[in-house]
């Protein structure tokens, strides 16, 4: 009767017209992004010969508005309908790329980094949007499963994203890469027109003048929650690991494993084929498990992976090692985004994910940004050794909070 249950709610859940339409506009965006990210790292570590510096500014360029925008764009997408918002940034995003085009063909290559600039910027409005429709959209009981696909899409494309991306750039050049992500963003804002309609209390809309009490609303409405503070604190030590070993991963190709940088996609997709391996696995154990425990063995299994691969000299261990950490990663997206949704009022999701983002985010781009200096002073087994400590402590953080239940949303609904 279990088994029976699972299946009709599964299939109630793929007859989701929103679910639907959002999974078929991440499509597209994945495959904008996967291109777009492949071509700058390419084309700028060709550019430049390498240059640590160089490499790890594509990184700040793409993450440090999330950075600045996130709490402007969470308060914003509590107040603006969540579908017209999506439609107008994937739009604004696609017009902006092609300008960028422009400038990159009349000589201005640096213009590369503007790409990831502005999408970053744009998307911090979209995401908020996305969460709000997605808690109002999915029942309370398929949050976690519904998360769980938007995982298994990820890793799908951590799979198939560095093949398309290699093969575009090394075929077509940089112009073409960044003209595919064009009008991948541009398809998606015509996808998102099949949304269902806006039904929202008329006082969410139409509030005005309000900008800074809402904004502030966010903050007290997360330090108030003991759950949302310690997922704060996850978050931000998750920040700084993430960031110091993603920004460094081509040295890891490079320097531990002596192969050229075009290796970088192999590792991404074992990575990729694991977390599609481990996204299904926590879909099927979804309702069993609390997303605090699946953050905390996530983090847990990031903190013993990173660093062994920061100490690996073999391409066979580190490559199984990135299988496993991309087998357990699904628990931390899973885990981060069900808590959010959960211990989050509806009316408040946008704003609440606009404080813990840049949390993560700011960390990240903090970490990402040193990352050339401590690369230049230290060896790379011990960066990704402090990468390592920084996920068990995050691990760490989830312990206060195992026993918690999330609080009944029936009024919400």
């Amino acid at each position: 009767m279990n088994q029976h249950d699972q299946s009709a709610n599964s299939a109630s859940l793929f007859r989701n017209r929103f679910l639907q339409t959002i999974l078929l506009s991440s499509v597209l965006l994945q495959i904008g992004i996967w291109v777009r990210n492949f071509a700058i790292l390419l084309y700028v570590a060709e550019r430049t010969n390498n240059d640590p510096y160089a490499i790890s500014l594509i990184s700040v360029a793409e993450f440090a508005p999330i950075f600045v925008f996130s709490f402007i764009g969470g308060t914003f997408a509590d107040r603006w309908r969540p579908k017209r918002t999506m439609i107008w940034c994937d739009s604004l995003s696609a017009v902006s790329v092609f300008a960028v085009l422009l400038s990159i063909h009349f000589g201005s290559w640096e213009s590369v980094y503007l790409v990831a600039f502005i999408s970053a910027i744009l998307s911090q409005f979209s995401q908020p949007s996305s969460m709000r429709l997605f808690k109002f959209h999915v029942p309370e009981e398929q949050l976690q499963q519904g998360m769980a696909l938007f995982q298994s899409l990820m890793a799908i494309f951590m799979v198939l994203g560095p093949m398309l991306g290699t093969f575009v750039y090394s075929t077509f050049g940089l112009e073409i890469s960044i003209a595919v992500m064009g009008v991948a963003f541009l398809l998606s804002a015509l996808v998102l027109i099949r949304l269902p309609e806006d039904h929202m209390e008329a006082g969410t809309v139409a509030a005005k003048g309000q900008f800074r009490k809402d904004f502030t609303e966010g903050f007290r409405y997360v330090w108030q929650s003991q759950v949302l503070r310690m997922l704060g604190l996850a978050f931000v030590l998750a920040g700084l690991a993430v960031g110091a070993a993603q920004a460094l991963n081509l040295f890891i190709v490079t320097e531990r494993l002596g192969r050229s940088k075009e290796f970088l996609q192999y590792m991404l997709m074992v990575n990729g084929a694991a977390m599609l391996i481990g996204g299904g696995l926590v879909a099927a154990f979804a309702k069993k498990v609390p997303p605090q425990l699946l953050l905390a063995m996530g983090m847990l299994a990031g903190a013993v992976c990173t660093t062994i691969v920061g100490f690996s000299t073999s391409i066979p261990l580190t490559l199984t090692i990135q299988f496993l950490n991309g087998l357990m990663f699904p628990c931390i997206h899973i885990g981060i985004s069900t808590m959010i949704l959960r211990w989050s009022n509806s009316s408040i999701v946008g704003r609440v994910n606009g404080v813990l983002n840049p949390m993560f985010v700011g960390m990240m781009v903090v970490s990402m940004s040193f990352s050339g200096a401590l690369k230049s002073a230290l060896p790379l087994s011990t960066i990704y050794s402090g990468a390592g400590l920084l996920f068990l402590l995050g691990a760490l953080m989830m312990l206060p909070i195992m026993k918690h239940k999330a609080p009944d949303q029936a009024q919400a609904a």
